[in-house]
């Protein structure tokens, strides 16, 4: 499907020095909107991008393209690793892969995946069979935070604290460390997903891409392990700890069940984010392994008031795109709502990993895509 229009998105290029060897355009991993704010993340990094939006051109397009403004997350949560390794250019990137917001946090989560080791166009047979072999787990991947957002003359910002007596918010991230969180803590004794924590996400592992607000839980979509043909996104919910900027996994029932999860036939993909619409929820979903599609977006109705675990069939899920994709560019990694032409209709903006060079223009500006999307007509049952 091609899309209806397109979104430049202008980044400052001196702030490319947070990322491996991608530039911040380069390595999109996922978007969310919050009116004329844009907030990204690329997923070698270990910040949050925010861009604003300018005011439409003549030809009725819209671009992101004023006031770029990094925001590292060190300064407001503690992560186990710093931002540099050994040398300024090893970054212990987070792998933020999913944006959330609740109307008082902004949600965000890591992959909390292993990272197998690629080989080189150069390498031996030697050094490739050993680059193979090795896997290695990042610490600063292991996080489930939030951050406060407020609202400032028309424009979205992160603060560490509030300072509202009575009504403090402040920045807290899930209990973790060098090798895993309470969360993965909690996984390694499950019987679907303890198998797939030792294997990187590119492999079939543990891997999560996606994160969306449910009430008082998170749904986090998981691009692996996909399970016979079957993804998953798993619920929980979590509450601040004694410590200050720490939290804690909570019940998400009354019986005292501390994990929901919600297995859904995608046909052998995995979930590359999550994003809602009214009460359903929109599945990105794409490959698990490394390759480039098919990439689908799909509607699970009312996705985020299931309230127990639950199989999903995949005559329940409404394919409301295909998204393009290219050959080792232009992967669909983010999307976000977006204004759309009608009042009856909302729009879904998209952003791509691996951006080909017809995607960039210049040397800080890359192009989204904006795709039509219409609302579930209402039944009677919701």
């Amino acid at each position: 499907m091609h899309p209806a229009h397109i979104v430049l998105l202008e980044f400052h290029p001196e702030h490319d020095n947070l990322t491996h060897e991608k530039e911040l355009r380069d390595g999109l991993s996922v978007a969310l909107r919050m009116g004329r704010t844009l907030w990204l993340a690329n997923d070698e990094s270990v910040s949050l991008e925010r861009l604003t939006m300018s005011e439409t051109d003549s030809t009725g397009r819209s671009s992101f393209a004023r006031e770029h403004k990094q925001f590292a997350l060190h300064d407001f949560l503690p992560l186990p690793l710093p931002a540099h390794g050994d040398t300024p250019d090893d970054i212990n990137e987070a792998d933020i892969e999913g944006l959330a917001y609740d109307n008082k946090y902004l949600w965000l989560t890591g992959s909390h995946s292993l990272r197998r080791k690629q080989p080189r166009p150069d390498d031996g047979a030697k050094k490739a069979h050993k680059r193979l072999s090795s896997v290695s787990a990042d610490g600063n991947r292991y996080l489930l935070a939030r951050i406060p957002v407020v609202e400032q003359d028309g424009e979205y910002t992160l603060l560490k604290d509030t300072g509202q007596k009575g009504k403090q918010r402040t920045a807290a991230m899930l209990r973790s460390g060098e090798h895993g969180n309470e969360l993965t803590a909690l996984l390694k004794q499950d019987e679907h997903f303890g198998p797939f924590l030792a294997l990187p996400g590119k492999d079939n592992g543990f891997d999560i891409e996606g994160i969306a607000v449910a009430g008082k839980h998170l749904l986090l979509g998981l691009r692996g392990p996909v399970l016979r043909g079957w993804a998953a996104i798993i619920e929980v919910a979590l509450v601040d700890d004694e410590e200050a900027g720490w939290m804690r996994l909570a019940p998400v029932d009354a019986d005292g069940t501390m994990l929901r999860k919600h297995f859904l036939d995608l046909g052998g993909l995995g979930i590359r984010d999550l994003c809602v619409q009214d009460k359903d929820l929109l599945i990105l979903a794409g490959p698990t392994m490394d390759l480039d599609g098919p990439v689908y977006v799909l509607r699970w109705a009312g996705g985020i008031l299931a309230g127990r675990d639950t199989v999903v069939a995949a005559d329940r899920l409404e394919r409301v795109l295909t998204l393009p994709y290219g050959q080792g560019v232009d992967h669909p990694e983010g999307m976000t709502l977006f204004p759309g032409k009608k009042d009856s209709e909302d729009a879904l903006m998209v952003v791509y990993d691996s951006a080909s060079p017809s995607r960039q223009i210049g040397d800080s500006t890359v192009i989204a895509d904006v795709f039509p999307l219409a609302r579930r007509a209402k039944r009677k049952s919701d």
